[in-house]
């Protein structure tokens, strides 16, 4: 029997020895032999052969030490007597290296002090020789399952505790509080996050009832939450409550508490009771979710859902809200309430000059001075842009709404100061009375918006309440613009042409192109009368696309007829310039039409260029490369500065017909127009003369120094067969002239 190859073989099903393999082999119980009488020995090995057993035999006591230091036994069978070593002294060597083994002693002493030993030092059993085969293999069998079960019970405790501490992690590291509450409302369990956010220990809430955390205002929702008993879908689930922080330092904090029991976790809150056989609540389990940030961010949203985010004031939305309570109040008490509609008067300008960052601090401060004049009650809102709506409820009769009107018109009288910028503006109110002027939110809306119409029509800076008859005019303004729509489709546009004089050799030098539309009922309309309604409809963009083609189209006319050599100039809308496509729009039509760029001179406006230098600059080096020129138009009329005339690419300087007025006596002096005479002439610029109407106005601005005019003096605004009409009278006489002999001509 040699011990590394003892136990390499069990028995099968039939009782016969087969191979096993070395790792089966390694997987059974090793059992040591101890025995220094071979044929015992024997005897033993042989009885316990082939029973899954791994089976190493010892004759003497040293030779076991040697094994049990070399190898894991599950079991030693020992004999106490032996000739080197005693076996209480092997059983002295297992416990003092702490070696994993149970021992069964077999012994012939019949004394019982061997047996008192043996079980002192921990000896599982001790059996009597001589022992029945039957006792021994029970005996065997029992220590090596009561070792199977020790060593699962341990892997179970190693597990669990295991568990334990993955539980426990993963509830105190969990964002949320989680508690358990007994059959009484007092917390048996609270996790570490209950000290986070609420600064209380779990030694201060143990015992202690849960109404010491809950918001006062909440303790009557919070009664069926932390005593709920359901175990279905019907448990609590999100409902809202607030908390308390420790000793009232924080503010509260709202949580989202869902109670859950043993339908939804693994922890059971019910035990059966045995005597009425159903289940016994003995306490809730639950999770308390902070969501104090989620509430805050659902009050900001909720908030800029209704205020304007620039004004701080109420939006659109909100402002319909108050104005439909005011009416249903209004309508029960039998009383009256007035709406205004306020636009600001200049404040385009003003955005356009100094830039939209300026305009929102404008706006700004406009929404401070109109809701210190407000009283309490009354609703400011923004509707957006710069319009401003008013709801003044409980109104005793309409001096209280003119009232108030004088004061917004006041307090905006005083300048405001944008970083070193001093602005002025006024505004326009319109005012319509409730029931008198409307009874829904709609109609009271319009028919003060109409009003305010009414007073930008009649010079703005001002209030007007709401007559039926400013419906007809309302009417009519709409009916324009379904015209000029309409207009553009079948072709009721028309280019007029101004020429441009050189005073020294009276020939027509260029000519400005002017739109008229020849309207089907009110006649021939100059621009002044419908180009406005459609800066506000969206309408100058496709009309500008219109001007180029039609003016293209009549140079080709007038080229035929002679006027090569006359430059055209048109005025290009501020919309459509900062159109991105403007210049190829403009190149393709020269190019398609033949048109020479040369005979193009593009007018803006000064405030064109403040408003966006940078793009302006871009458009208008396009423009010249192509080799179109660029007029400034009304100069001396905006806000512009000096140094623009540097930046910008500007070939032209017109001067603007109200200086031009100015001028009664030829030998006057008219500082303005000296000024930008000046200019012009220090620039290199071409200076063109606008609105002259007087032979006074012309003498005087030959005489300074200003040679090229246009005005009612020398041609109004004609059609183009009219213009080429006059081409060719000049053509004429010019050919007249040449061929006159000299001595006629002296």
């Amino acid at each position: 029997m040699n011990a590394n190859t003892a136990g390499a073989t069990a028995m099968n099903q039939a009782g016969e020895p087969t191979q096993i393999s070395k790792s089966e082999s390694a997987a059974l119980p090793r059992i040591l032999l101890v025995d220094d009488e071979p044929r015992l020995l024997s005897s033993l090995y042989e009885l316990l052969r082939g029973r899954d057993y791994n089976l190493v035999t010892a004759t003497c006591g040293s030779e076991a030490l040697a094994h049990l230091s070399k190898m894991r036994f599950d079991l030693v069978l020992l004999d106490l007597r032996l000739p080197d070593v005693s076996g209480h002294q092997i059983m002295d060597f297992i416990n003092d290296k702490g070696i994993d083994a149970d021992v069964i002693v077999m012994s012939g002493e019949v004394g019982i002090d061997a047996a008192i030993g043996a079980l002192k030092r921990g000896a599982y059993d001790y059996l009597r020789k001589p022992y029945s085969r039957e006792e021994l293999l029970k005996t065997v069998a029992n220590a090596l399952q009561r070792r199977r079960l020790e060593t699962a019970n341990r892997r179970i405790a190693s597990q669990l505790e295991t568990s334990e501490k993955l539980y426990r992690y993963l509830v105190d590291s969990s964002p949320d509080i989680i508690y358990t509450l007994n059959h009484e409302g007092k917390f048996t369990f609270i996790n570490d996050r209950a000290y986070q956010l609420l600064g209380f220990s779990r030694d201060e809430l143990i015992g202690k009832h849960y109404s010491i955390l809950v918001h006062e205002e909440d303790l009557e929702r919070a009664r069926y939450v932390f005593n709920e008993r359901r175990v279905d879908e019907r448990a609590s689930r999100n409902v809202e409550l607030r908390l308390k922080c420790h000793s009232g330092g924080g503010q509260d904090r709202t949580f989202n508490n869902t109670l859950m029991t043993i339908s939804l976790n693994s922890v059971g809150m019910h035990v059966p009771d045995q005597e009425v056989k159903k289940l016994e609540f003995f306490g809730t389990y639950g999770v308390a979710r902070d969501i104090t940030d989620r509430k805050r961010a659902e009050e900001v949203i909720s908030y800029q859902a209704y205020h304007d985010i620039l004004t701080d004031l109420p939006n659109r939305m909100l402002f319909k809200d108050r104005l439909g309570l005011a009416v249903i109040q209004a309508k029960r008490k039998l009383t009256e309430l007035a709406v205004m509609f306020i636009d600001l008067d200049r404040f385009k300008l003003v955005n356009d000059t100094l830039g939209h960052v300026k305009g929102d601090e404008l706006l700004q401060q406009v929404a401070l001075r109109l809701k210190e004049c407000l009283r309490r009650g009354d609703t400011l809102a923004r509707q957006g842009g710069d319009e401003f709506t008013i709801v003044l409820p409980e109104l005793r009769d309409r001096e209280d709404a003119k009232l108030i009107a004088d004061k917004f018109l006041e307090c905006l009288q005083m300048p405001f100061n944008l970083d070193g910028h001093e602005v002025h503006i006024s505004a326009s109110i319109g005012i319509a009375i409730y029931p008198g002027d409307g009874e829904s939110i709609d109609e009271l809306l319009r028919h003060a918006d109409i009003a305010m119409y009414q007073v930008k029509a009649l010079g703005k800076n001002g209030h007007s309440f709401y007559h039926n008859s400013m419906l007809d005019v309302s009417h009519q303004k709409i009916a324009l613009e379904q015209s000029l729509r309409k207009a553009l489709e079948q072709n009721e546009l028309e280019m007029y042409y101004q020429p441009q004089m050189d005073v020294i050799t009276g020939r027509i030098v260029g000519a400005e192109g002017l739109m008229r539309w020849n309207h089907p009922q009110r006649g021939l309309l100059t621009a002044g009368e419908f180009l406005p309604f459609a800066e506000e409809n969206g309408l100058m963009l496709p009309i500008s696309d219109w001007m180029i083609g039609a003016l293209c189209r009549d140079m080709l006319l007038w080229n035929a007829a002679g006027g090569e050599n006359i430059r055209l100039s048109l005025n290009l809308s501020p919309q459509y310039l900062d159109r991105g496509d403007f210049f190829e729009k403009m190149r393709g039509a020269l190019v398609r039409y033949g048109i020479s760029p040369a005979q193009i001179e593009c007018e803006i406006t000064e405030n064109i260029c403040i408003r966006n230098p940078q793009y302006a600059i871009e458009q208008l080096n396009k423009l010249c490369q192509l080799g179109v020129s660029v007029a400034i138009d009304d100069f001396g009329t905006g806000y512009s500065s000096l140094s623009y005339l540097h930046r910008f690419p500007i070939h032209t300087i017109k001067i603007d017909q109200s200086f031009v007025k100015e001028i009664h006596e030829e030998n006057g002096h008219y500082p303005v127009i000296l000024a930008i005479i000046s200019i012009a002439r220090g620039l290199g610029l071409h200076l063109i003369a606008e609105g002259v109407e007087t032979d006074i106005q012309a003498r005087y601005l030959k005489a300074n120094g200003c040679l090229t005019m246009q005005g009612y003096l020398f041609h109004r605004p004609i059609s183009l067969p009219n213009f080429i009409t006059v081409l060719q009278a000049q053509d004429a006489r010019d050919d007249a002239a040449q061929t006159t002999p000299a001595a006629i001509q002296a």
